[in-house]
């Protein structure tokens, strides 16, 4: 229950593994949200192909069984720009698996066999084995082992007994297959149906941490870019600083992009890849329009700022950077809309190589326009500017020479009808984040009312606490893919034991997150100003929000652990009510009633959360995992 803040692209994709391709799904989808209209706008468009006489490719069917449109539930980490949501709306279908990650996949179920004794010895396929290692094997190891380990595939023990799940002919459990076989499927099932299959804390530990380790990466690139701001104009002075939170509370029309999370999965998953890049056009030309009014608003909100702050010249300054910045909404909401076109193919490694070379520029930018070329406050969004057009240009490159083509299919004019229904499949997301933005941001509007200084603070104090959220979040994205993954194949003990190590994983993070802030809270203000005023009143407020992290970051597991278990309303209601039913008056209350102020404001966040945590691990501990099971069984069944 923090405030919104960086939040993508988790990384999959065809090639070789990167840190994007580690999130990849292991099992069959546990959830699959499929949306009545999205097969809606897909159905108009497939009429109108007919009446054309366009003809998909794959619309027959492919032959190829790696081709098939194996689905995975993901998360939507990235997805609302440059501030964290609160909790994520409802997922959408996750994108299709390629032929990498399907292999990985069987990777992950060979490892649980093999930990459980169901297959034979722990040895990789050659292919899978570097190429010194095969060298060496070849050379100079044993002959039997380099033979055997060229073998075809490894037994699968006999001691599994046979189920009403198990094939009906047992050889088919106990014939060498090599995991890519189709009959491994069959291998699979009968492990787990039998009741064999079981993880340790060690196992869960190590895959949630290869899996967040990328996501934090990933995370930390995309907040830099707003973070540098920051950095950059606060050692201006404090009026810059202060200006700068005030202009970063824009409204977040990115969140309408969810909608392309379920279009172009449904669309690439069905075939008709052309309908990826039609959905891509159609969407990003809605995000254009709706930019108009939002530029116009951005032009002139210094005079709206004027008749809410008192000190005019913050309201100036943030009027200021809102119209420079207004240069930079085309270019954001293109990538906003091009990480749907990539992520929709699996393709998740894309933005994470885009912010690797982006964001290095933009802080090398920040500090060559507002410092070395002397252009003051106002080089800092110019930089942001410049980042947020260039994005999108490095994902085209990249999906002009690399991967990613198939999907498009030339500009149409049909990307300018049918907006209807899209609309209506993108609201709720947007209405969701609005609220979520809303809640927290105007409490750094309430601390405006307190003077320059107290805004500069909770500008510092923001900034921390969305920093430090870059660990506790990923971590719980993370978790829930796998948490959801395991239950996606009925391995409801697993799941259980992954949940606990997740629990006691952030429970970790969270603790060094307190130590962090609260042994440095002294050092850590001179990252963003020489102020001592402004220091003082960072410093004096730290313990508090020290102790906030660590309910934050147990908050930020109990939400991933509720979209695991695909329990996602019971947290977004969760988190709603008590900003807005005990968070905010609290903190108003205590602001301004009693005269705390930045203390006040804190303390009701901080008490929102506590209740936050506490009610979610509740239900989550009562709630009926099995169910869960029954549910995505039936969800996959009729997808």
């Amino acid at each position: 229950m923090a405030n919104p803040r960086p939040t993508n692209s988790q990384g999959r994709g065809g090639g070789q593994e990167d840190p994007a391709n580690v999130i990849s799904s292991s099992w069959t989808p546990s959830f699959r949200a499929a949306s009545p209209l999205a097969h809606e706008i897909l159905a108009h468009d497939l009429a109108e192909d007919r009446e054309a006489g366009i003809v998909a490719e794959h619309s027959s069917g492919s032959s190829d069984a790696e081709d098939a449109p194996t689905l995975y539930r993901q998360p939507a980490g990235m997805t609302y720009g440059d501030r964290r949501p609160v909790m994520l709306p409802e997922p959408v279908d996750g994108p299709v698996l390629t032929r990498i990650e399907k292999k990985q996949s069987r990777n992950e179920e060979r490892a649980l066999l093999q930990d459980n004794h169901l297959l034979g010895p722990d040895q990789p396929p050659d292919e899978n084995r570097g190429l010194f290692t095969r060298t060496y094997q070849r050379y100079f190891g044993d002959s039997k082992t380099y033979a055997h380990a060229r073998g075809t595939g490894r037994q699968l023990s006999s001691d599994i007994e046979p189920s009403e799940h198990s094939p009906l002919l047992s050889g088919s459990i106990t014939t060498a297959q090599d995991p890519d076989d189709e009959h491994f499927n069959d291998q699979w099932e009968a492990a787990v149906a039998s009741g064999k299959i079981h993880t340790t804390w060690q196992r869960e530990a190590k895959t949630i941490t290869l899996y967040s380790l990328p996501l934090i990466v990933t995370f930390v690139l995309q907040y830099s870019i707003n973070i540098s701001a920051i950095f950059s104009v606060g050692h201006i002075g404090k009026i810059e600083l202060g200006a700068v939170s005030l202009a970063t509370m824009t409204a977040n029309i990115t969140g309408l992009t969810t909608s392309l999370d379920t279009l172009c999965s449904q669309a690439y998953g069905s075939g008709h890849k052309h309908l990826v890049g039609l959905q891509f056009q159609r969407m990003i030309y809605f995000l254009w329009a709706l930019t108009m009014p939002v530029i116009v608003l951005w032009f002139f909100a210094e005079r709206i700022l004027l008749l809410m702050l008192p000190d005019p010249r913050s309201a100036e300054l943030a009027g200021l950077y809102l119209r420079i910045i207004t240069a930079g909404i085309p270019g954001f909401c293109a990538l906003e809309c091009g990480k749907r076109f990539v992520q929709s193919q699996g393709l998740f490694h894309v933005t994470t190589y885009v912010l690797i070379v982006a964001a290095p520029l933009n802080v090398l930018m920040q500090w060559l326009f507002v410092w070395k070329f002397e252009w003051g406050f106002k080089g800092a969004p110019i930089a942001v500017v410049v980042t947020q057009n260039l994005m999108p240009v490095l994902l085209f490159i990249y999906v002009r020479f690399g991967e990613g083509m198939q999907c498009w299919g030339g500009f149409s004019k049909r990307a300018l009808t049918n907006w209807g229904p899209m609309i209506k499949l993108a609201l709720p997301g947007m209405i969701m984040v609005l609220a979520e933005w809303f809640a927290f941001e105007i409490l750094t509007l309430a601390s405006s009312q307190f003077g320059t200084s107290y805004l500069a603070a909770q500008s510092c104090l923001m900034t921390l606490t969305s920093t430090t959220f870059q660990i506790p979040f990923p971590l719980s994205i993370a978790a829930s893919t796998r948490i959801a993954n395991l239950i996606g194949a009925k391995l409801v003990d697993a799941a259980k034991i992954s949940a606990k190590v997740a629990f006691f994983g952030a429970l970790m993070v969270a603790l060094f997150n307190v130590t962090l802030l609260s042994s440095l809270r002294y050092k850590l203000p001179l990252l963003f100003t020489s102020d001592q005023e402004v220091i003082g009143l960072v410093a004096g407020i730290m313990p508090l929000v020290a102790v906030m992290q660590l309910f934050d970051g147990m908050a930020a597991m109990a939400h991933g652990l509720l979209r695991g278990i695909g329990r996602q309303h019971f947290g977004g209601y969760a988190n709603l009510l008590s900003y807005y039913l005990v968070a905010l008056p609290i903190s108003f209350g205590l602001a301004f009633g009693l005269d705390w102020r930045l203390e006040g404001l804190w303390i009701g966040v901080t008490i929102g959360l506590i209740i936050v945590a506490t009610v979610e691990y509740l239900y989550i501990g009562r709630s009926d995992w099995d169910q869960s099971v029954r549910e995505a069984e039936d969800r996959n069944a009729s997808a």
